[in-house]
């Protein structure tokens, strides 16, 4: 495993010499996440490593509360091979908990704390957990589900920061109690005995924007590499990287903290993500590396200027899926110099980065990755084959589903380790696909490869329909849907209507900013429980302009806001089960009217002249 990961780093160093030589000695300090946590308590005692709201807690501080952590759940009889739940909010104690666990050899599966309800039960019957351990800010969701039958194993409450007390529930237990009688020492490293670089530190959960999430294993091996990704930006020593995203997700509580325990720096935490104190926040906490995802780019980018904007020190900025459209509009708006953007999946052998190419691309593999594009059938919804039975390689611009192949030898970010589910893990892989027994994981994504190299995300796999005899993807047409005056974010899908062939599309747009316009080509958007106008006018010439027509979209549902994941990425599950149905009352469903090129109501008249086709698109 070393060996792999010390073949990425130099790979790495080639094309960014800048890269810390003290991440390579961390990195080799031992085969499991639990030697790395220890020796950097050890290594930079006195350095602070977590600043968040006011308290500064060094390495050394937080290197006897994961002890206290380590020899509580030892003296429960816990240990390599158990799993134990994590639901718990941004807070210095979330690291404590997971890197006290993992010293001890126990597998963390980190709880969104979004999850109510059956999804929450869900996710802790995918976990099969010893026990749960909750944030006291969070007792009342989690004693709900108990409540309800959920079996969990016990339940013990952790307080939200050392001058908090939570009330506990009868049915739970107090951890802050247990753990103030065990010793802060360091736990002797017999007590990770037998535990292997391929075992799964955590079980991370998929961002569930299709469904219910499923746990995917990470490996110690994964999250000793995950941190290259910010080393190869330069992330050093001396640098504080501010992070505003969920910890029980990769891109917060993965990529930016390995990083940190690699090189004896800070991180510092906020509870969650603020638009609006995004950048205060960030340099009063004295960042100078920031992570992103998803659409915080375009959040940020919205924001009335302040500042704030640029009165910090903040060089870097670590993520995937910035927008093409925002990013240099971000870089030029608070005055970052380095952007690294990647493109990975918690469960996926095909990682990617760019660190210095082209603007909008998603990077190229490394050299320890195969991966392959290959031709997709969007009806059937899997590769095409030739007549031999093979998959069909891409040309270059061409888009198509991009595979990993899946390889021997030691565990690394290359490697896919699978869910808890083998039905989920079996359902990713693709077979026969080159030769007779390989084997690829899926990794449901259309990508296209320009003639030099890079590569660039076009869309999901599902996301695309077909409309008019033309495929259409969902991400390109959101896209220039977001380039509209004033909408700050959309999910575009198809809708099936009757009597036609394939799926319409339609795009459900939320925030969209006060536009000017005669009240007969806006929606006046307060009536319908908003706050702003939309000029469908407007809107309508700018798709026009910007999409072919087969491309834009039939339907629009203006909407108060767009459900989004904790990871930023919007849900479109819901909306695309309701269709053409009105959904939620304050929503307003619009079609698109080429002769008067506008977009108007699709009330009770507009559906039947659409439905009989007197109303043409």
């Amino acid at each position: 495993m070393l060996s792999s990961i010390t073949s990425q780093l130099t790979l790495l160093r080639r094309t960014a010499p800048h890269l810390p030589s003290i991440a390579l000695a961390q990195v080799g300090l031992g085969s499991t996440t639990g030697d790395l946590v220890a020796s950097a308590c050890e290594r930079h005692g006195d350095r602070v490593m977590v600043r968040f709201e006011g308290r500064r807690l060094t390495y050394a501080d937080m290197g006897r509360a994961m002890s206290r952590v380590a020899r509580w759940a030892q003296e429960e009889g816990l240990g390599r091979g158990d799993v134990v739940a994590l639901m718990m909010e941004n807070r210095p104690e979330f690291l404590q908990v997971w890197m006290g666990l993992c010293q001890a050899g126990i597998t963390t599966a980190l709880i969104n704390t979004k999850l109510t309800g059956a999804g929450l039960e869900h996710a802790l019957t995918e976990a099969n957990s010893a026990c749960v351990i909750v944030g006291g800010e969070l007792t009342g969701v989690l004693e709900q589900v108990v409540e309800q039958g959920c079996e969990s194993g016990p339940v013990w409450v952790l307080a939200d920061g050392p001058s908090l007390r939570h009330e506990v529930p009868d049915a739970f237990r107090s951890l802050d109690g247990a753990l103030a009688d065990q010793s802060g020492l360091p736990v002797p490293a017999k007590a990770r005995k037998g535990v292997s670089p391929r075992d799964p530190l955590f079980y991370i959960y998929t961002s569930g924007t299709t469904g219910l999430p499923k746990a995917a294993k990470f490996s110690h091996a994964r999250f000793l590499g995950a941190g290259l990704l910010a080393l190869a930006g330069g992330f050093g020593r001396d640098d504080t990287m501010y992070c505003a995203l969920p910890l029980y997700h990769t891109a917060g509580g993965v990529i930016g903290v390995s990083a940190v325990m690699q090189t004896g720096a800070t991180i510092a935490l906020a509870r969650r993500f603020r638009a609006s104190r995004f950048f205060f926040e960030a340099t009063a906490l004295g960042a100078t590396a920031i992570q992103y995802i998803g659409e915080i780019g375009r959040y940020l980018v919205a924001q009335p200027e302040r500042p704030s904007d640029r009165a910090h020190r903040i060089r870097l900025a670590v993520g995937n899926g910035l927008s093409a459209d925002v990013w240099q509009s971000f870089l030029d708006r608070f005055g970052i110099s380095q952007v690294v953007e990647f493109y990975a999946a918690t469960e996926s052998n095909v990682a990617m980065v760019n660190t210095d190419g082209p603007t909008g691309s998603i990077g190229k593999p490394n050299a320890l990755t195969r991966v392959e594009l290959v031709r997709f059938d969007h009806e059937a919804g899997v590769p095409l084959r030739d007549e031999d039975g093979c998959c069909i390689k891409c040309d270059v611009d061409e888009p198509g589903e991009a595979l990993g192949k899946i390889m021997g030898g030691p565990v690394a970010m290359s490697g896919f380790e699978g869910y808890t589910s083998s039905e989920a893990t079996e359902a990713k892989l693709l077979r026969g696909v080159f030769s007779e027994g390989d084997c690829w994981f899926r990794t449901g994504d259309l990508l296209r490869r320009d003639a030099d190299g890079w590569y660039w995300f076009v869309d999901r796999v599902g996301d695309t329909f077909r409309w008019k005899g033309e495929n259409v993807s969902t991400q390109e047409v959101a896209n220039v849907v977001v380039g509209a005056p004033g909408v700050l974010s959309c999910v575009v899908y198809g809708v099936e209507v009757p009597g036609a062939d394939g799926r319409a599309g339609m795009a459900t747009i939320a925030g969209a900013a006060s536009a000017a316009g005669s009240r007969s080509n806006t929606v006046d958007r307060e009536g319908a429980g908003l706050a702003d106008r939309l000029d469908l006018e407007a809107l309508y010439s700018h798709l026009a302009a910007n999409l072919p027509s087969f491309a834009r979209p039939v339907f629009l549902r203006v909407t108060a806001e767009i459900e989004a994941t904790g990871t930023f990425k919007l849900r479109k599950v819901d909306l695309v089960a309701q269709g053409l149905d009105q959904g939620a009352d304050e929503d307003v469903l619009l079609v698109r009217d080429d002769e008067l090129a506008t977009f108007v109501e699709f009330d009770a008249a507009a559906r039947s002249a659409f439905e009989g086709g007197q109303l043409r698109v």
